[in-house]
């Protein structure tokens, strides 16, 4: 903790403890409101530590030192945010695949081609690069020449026909 037996820590704190107590709660504090899944929060701050005392040197000014933790928090807590939203999307993934999972691998394959079949050659294109290659948004913006918004918008706007189209044509229960 070599960083903050500095003599130039914030005058407020008497003592490294005292630092050390007001960082882990303004750090948890911020996870906390930033984080979807509460329980993780000590799992974040936690990586929040270890990152701080990797990244020591990047410190420029020892008084901005809880702002840099809250920050390094934050990040962390939007990290985890994403990695539990990937976690739900493949739960709904394997929750729709077991619904329909009945059908055999080459039917699923006849359905997913006929489905393929009735999008415009543009948006089957689109859908390819992201779901089959699995290019990055940019990448595909990129290759078709528009802006990673119209890639994006177009994307979600064919996933959201598709699944239309796909629970229309679905038998009720």
């Amino acid at each position: 903790m070599g960083m903050l037996r500095n003599p130039h820590f914030p005058e407020t704190f008497c003592t490294e403890e005292q630092l050390l107590e007001e960082l882990y709660r303004q750090m948890l504090k911020v996870v906390r409101h930033k984080l979807w899944h509460k329980p993780d929060a000590g799992d974040v701050v936690q990586e929040a530590w270890v990152r701080i005392l990797e990244n020591r040197s990047s410190l420029r000014e020892q008084d901005k030192l809880i702002p840099w933790a809250k920050t390094i928090a934050a990040n962390l807590a939007y990290n985890a945010n994403r990695a539990r939203s990937k976690e739900v999307i493949c739960e709904t993934c394997e929750n729709e695949y077991n619904i329909h999972g009945a059908m055999s691998e080459p039917e699923l394959m006849l359905e997913l081609s006929d489905l393929l079949g009735c999008l415009d050659p543009t948006t089957r294109t689109l859908l390819l690069y992201k779901f089959y290659y699995g290019l990055k948004d940019r990448e595909i913006a990129d290759t078709l020449g528009v802006p990673v918004g119209t890639v994006k918008a177009r994307i979600h706007r064919s996933k959201a026909r598709l699944n239309a189209q796909v629970h229309d044509d679905s038998p009720r229960t």
